[in-house]
């Protein structure tokens, strides 16, 4: 490979001919050879829509010359369109502060305008007003706050929706309900979707409330908080034009210190992704029952045919975006345990895991957003009901003499339950034989249909 000599504070080093970046990203490129994973390119894009904006604040402020801030907004965004991300090398597992990142990206625009005859030094125009400190943490609110809104909450309500749509098209449907994976009282198929829609919608609204936070930004603070070398009107301006440029609304932290120095709201919306993974394994699990089968499971529902489920067994369908959905879950909170690891390693005014907390954040975003819609499209709007094997299960089910507890007792009651369970009768014509209740009486207190509703059961 042939090379170019580039150099910086510690010296000269060799880069690749064709690079785009510089001495330090080099620098960095040889001393992290530890994962092969670079930085997402959501939060390279938004590092670049970070950039943009603290050129134009600077030049708004009257720092930065107009020729070089159309330079720099040119620069990235091409950066933003995807086109350079062969240019970010730099492993996930690198400097905590992210400066190696952030320094990646500087060059990478310096050389990009002096491909526009522009020249721009990578600290002093494309980093001023800035430190790698509160530069990277600011990129990490903006790139989850951008995929929050643009990604995972569409999502959500794409899910929420899906189910409505399935609830209104099965949700008359009674089944027996479990409870300890044992037969409990009847429900009806909607009421089992709209607990899943129910819980979906809390998480959509913990997830608006952590919204709020996250869209308060420590740009401004410069090395530890402070605002050294940078205009105390700057980190108010690059908020500014961040909300032009994304169309989403952002604000100064109040304290810089507390953005630079923790990252409590980044693990505040991993906490609330965490819930969604809990929600997901649920819904996941839920259908994988429900499907069980198709002769010696549950065999309550068909999910979608998709693919071959065996290698060796002809035949065999498994549920695999359940499976796929479960995984998503697990990968969810093993992201959380290391965030949370990173959001505890704010040592005095810096926070040292910042690219590690990034990565993590943004790849369960991405995760659960993809998650959300093949959950809907894949599993969800195409399932079928097995009405039949239901209404067989639920009619022989002891459990329903729960309803005449009021009418004859809990003793009496489970007297009637085992003697069902043990000679595989109804236990309406146990019932018959065992309470001085008249045929219509029983039907009447015992119709799963009406127990779905709750309430008291009466003899009247």
């Amino acid at each position: 490979m042939k090379t170019r000599i580039e150099h910086d504070s510690i010296g000269a080093v060799e880069v690749p001919e064709t690079a785009l970046w510089g001495a330090q990203t080099q620098r960095a490129v040889n001393n992290f050879p530890i994962s092969g994973r670079t930085m997402p390119p959501a939060f390279i894009q938004a590092l670049a829509q970070v950039k943009k904006a603290c050129a134009q604040a600077n030049a708004a402020l009257g720092y930065l010359p107009q020729e070089k801030v159309l330079a720099i907004a040119t620069a990235c965004d091409a950066i933003i369109e995807g086109k350079h991300d062969t240019q970010f090398p730099v492993d996930i597992f690198q400097t905590g502060s992210g400066t190696s990142t952030n320094m990646n990206i500087n060059e990478v625009i310096s050389n990009l305008a002096k491909r526009q005859g522009i020249s721009l030094h990578p600290n002093d125009d494309v980093n001023m007003s800035q430190s790698s400190n509160d530069t990277i943490p600011t990129a990490i609110h903006v790139a989850a706050t951008t995929l929050l809104h643009n990604t995972l909450l569409p999502a959500l309500d794409h899910l929420c929706s899906t189910l409505n749509r399935k609830a209104e098209e099965v949700g008359h449907i009674v089944k027996t309900g479990r409870t300890h994976l044992m037969d409990a009282m009847p429900v009806t198929l909607k009421q089992e979707l709209d607990a899943w829609h129910a819980q979906l919608h809390e998480v959509k609204s913990r997830l608006e409330s952590t919204s709020a936070r996250l869209t308060k930004l420590p740009q401004g603070g410069t090395a530890v908080g402070t605002g050294i070398n940078a205009d105390p009107a700057f980190g108010p301006k690059v908020a500014e034009y961040l909300s032009q440029q994304l169309a989403l609304p952002f604000f100064p932290m109040e304290n810089y210190f507390v953005g630079i120095s923790s990252q409590d709201t980044a693990l505040e919306l991993s906490g609330q992704l965490n819930v969604l993974s809990a929600v997901l394994m649920k819904i996941a699990n839920d259908l994988r029952w429900m499907n069980s089968g198709p002769l010696a499971g549950l065999s309550e529902i068909q999910l979608p045919a998709l693919q071959p489920g065996s290698s060796i067994m002809p035949g065999k369908v498994n549920p695999v975006i359940p499976e796929a959905v479960a995984m998503v879950a697990a990968q969810l909170t093993g992201n959380h345990a290391a965030i949370t690891v990173g959001a505890q390693s704010g040592n005095f005014q810096l926070n040292v895991m910042l690219p590690m907390i990034a990565a993590n954040l943004l790849d369960s975003l991405q995760l659960a957003g993809n998650a959300l819609r093949v959950l809907a499209d894949k599993a969800i709007s195409g399932f079928s009901v097995n009405e039949a094997h239901l209404k067989k299960a639920l009619d022989a089910n002891p459990i329903l003499v729960t309803a005449l507890n009021r009418v004859v007792g809990y003793e009496l009651g489970a007297q009637i339950a085992k003697t069902a369970y043990a000679q595989q009768r109804p236990v309406l014509e146990v019932a018959l034989e065992m309470t001085d209740l008249d045929e219509a009486t029983l039907k009447r207190l015992l119709n799963p249909e009406k127990l779905t509703r709750g309430g008291t059961p009466t003899a009247e």
